[in-house]
């Protein structure tokens, strides 16, 4: 709010979410009512114009939805775009798959020049903004489940793009890493499956890739979580990294959500459960992977 350059654009979204915003400063609001794809048109425009957009929406809107716009408006010139999903994943539970969002990191990964951020806790969230608001290119911030708590105790100060220690725990063949909103089940997963290293990866794209081939030499089994489709997110990028490694290199196993719709609508909980993404289920699906139970 304190550069006027700044502008924020919603699709009629956030009446109380941003009513401080419109009374400080009325003119770096727009509500560009539900017309997404010409939302990203005037976000372009904004953006050669000198200005600095910030463009929020529910995820299963804002990137998908606008996608060809992204692409051709925004990422074809390199636009400094923020783009802002609420929602991602399975939060929009009980509205059903319509809103639900869970291919956006896939959908924007193959669009160059655009970043994609995915914090999982308050200062995860802090760093993605920080650089956000950099406004050097365009920019996807992926807001998944607010009130899982927070995993880090101190500010990140790691490079954009690098991956960030969560748990030190014991060295050994597993190691989890994480992303959004799966970070917190990720330390709940440790515990129980011999205090193993957590890391987060705040940062999909860019992301350090010397220091993923790193990380899946020295352990044998490395688990992916996400709330996000297995096809394309994050375990799909780590994949394709040790794909491309000579010698030693860890089993990747992604858990993610299967190449399906939900079958069924409820709470957040029963969706996370619904798609195996509990951990019970988690439990069971790495130790069976990992050859710890047969």
């Amino acid at each position: 709010m304190n550069d006027p350059k700044i502008v924020l654009l919603t699709g009629d979204h956030g009446y109380a979410l941003f009513d401080d915003f419109c009374k400080t400063v009325p003119g770096q609001f727009i509500n560009a009512g539900i017309a997404e794809q010409n939302m990203v048109g005037m976000a372009a425009g904004l953006a050669k114009a000198g200005f600095k957009p910030v463009v929020y929406g529910l995820s299963a809107f804002v990137p998908v939805r606008v996608l060809e716009q992204i692409k051709i408006d925004v990422c074809y010139e390199n636009l400094p775009v923020v783009f802002i999903g609420d929602g991602a994943g399975l939060v929009y539970s009980s509205l059903g798959s319509s809103h639900q969002s869970t291919e956006d990191i896939a959908v924007l990964r193959a669009i160059p020049h655009m970043r994609i951020l995915s914090p999982g806790d308050t200062f995860e969230m802090a760093y993605a903004m920080e650089h956000a608001l950099a406004f050097q290119a365009p920019l996807y911030l992926r807001m998944g489940k607010s009130d899982l708590g927070d995993v880090h105790h101190a500010p990140l100060t790691a490079q954009l793009g690098d991956l960030v220690p969560a748990h030190q725990g014991t060295p050994g063949r597993l190691a989890l890493l994480a992303t959004g909103s799966m970070l917190g089940r990720a330390m709940q997963l440790s515990q129980q499956l011999g205090n193993c290293p957590v890391w987060s990866a705040p940062s999909i794209k860019p992301i350090n890739h010397s220091q993923v081939a790193a990380l899946t030499r020295e352990v044998a089994h490395l688990v992916v979580l996400e709330e996000h489709a297995e096809v394309g997110g994050l375990g799909g990028l780590v994949a394709e990294i040790v794909a491309g490694q000579a010698g030693q290199r860890a089993q990747v196993i992604r858990c993610g959500i299967m190449d399906r719709f939900s079958e069924k609508c409820g709470s957040y909980n029963y969706l996370i459960t619904e798609h195996g993404l509990d951990v019970p289920t988690l439990l069971t699906k790495i130790r069976i992977a990992t050859g710890m139970v047969s």
